[in-house]
């Protein structure tokens, strides 16, 4: 197997965070989101949507990173993804919320567009806007996580066992690194998040990450605290 996939990628990281945790045989492939790789052939060809991560087993190619993780816990029997179907029904719908209007607001209206300039809406005063709207937004949803996901005594998303949601939540989650974001109003989201950072190849995985994260300190964004 290869995964095509940047470090740098939100949506890469959850993948590449499984696979190292559970030490799958799987090739890591470097696509340079920096140069553009992934708008160009011969990536297109293989996610004519250009986005990372990608999966290819045999001649099996499969991309969206909620579907690979599910596919790569299938593979492996993995029971961060449970065989019973009320268990498996409460991870499809965690990471399906975490991945609709959670995401929209906190990746692509609060984070992006302080950090991307592909991202970046014009005019400025609409850009400005689209990041007021995401703070609000992102913070009602971080409110429903913390007080709902994770406010019934859970250790984690869907109860006190991981899943393939947490992995996929942690990754989601931390794209706000970016802009400083911190969690003292969700004490639950805290707990949590450190948790995930505590895994053994967290910080492997997620050393790029980090690094640009470290590159953007001293910059003033528009952040939730």
């Amino acid at each position: 197997m290869k995964l095509y996939a940047h470090k740098v990628s939100t949506t890469s990281r959850p993948v590449l965070l499984f696979i190292s945790e559970n030490k799958i045989d799987c090739e890591f492939v470097v696509v340079d989101l920096m140069t553009g790789e992934h708008m160009k052939e011969p990536f297109t060809q293989l996610n004519p949507s250009k986005q990372v991560p990608v999966l290819v087993d045999g001649d099996f190619v499969l991309t969206e990173s909620s579907a690979i993780l599910k596919y790569l816990a299938e593979k492996i029997g993995s029971p961060t993804y449970p065989k019973e179907l009320k268990q498996r029904a409460k991870v499809n719908e965690a990471m399906d919320w975490l991945n609709t209007g959670y995401y929209r607001e906190y990746g692509y209206h609060l984070v992006y567009p302080q950090v991307y300039p592909h991202h970046v809406r014009k005019p400025e005063a609409v850009n400005q806007g689209t990041v007021d709207w995401g703070k609000t937004q992102s913070e009602s949803w971080l409110g429903v996580m913390n007080q709902h996901w994770l406010g019934k005594g859970n250790k984690y998303l869907t109860g006190n066992q991981m899943t393939i949601a947490d992995y996929f939540g942690a990754g989601l989650l931390t794209c706000g690194d970016l802009i400083g974001v911190n969690y003292a109003k969700y004490p639950n989201i805290d707990k949590w998040l450190g948790t995930m950072r505590a895994l053994p190849t967290w910080n492997t995985v997620n050393d790029v990450h980090n690094g640009f994260a470290g590159s953007l300190k001293g910059k003033s964004f528009v952040t939730i605290k």
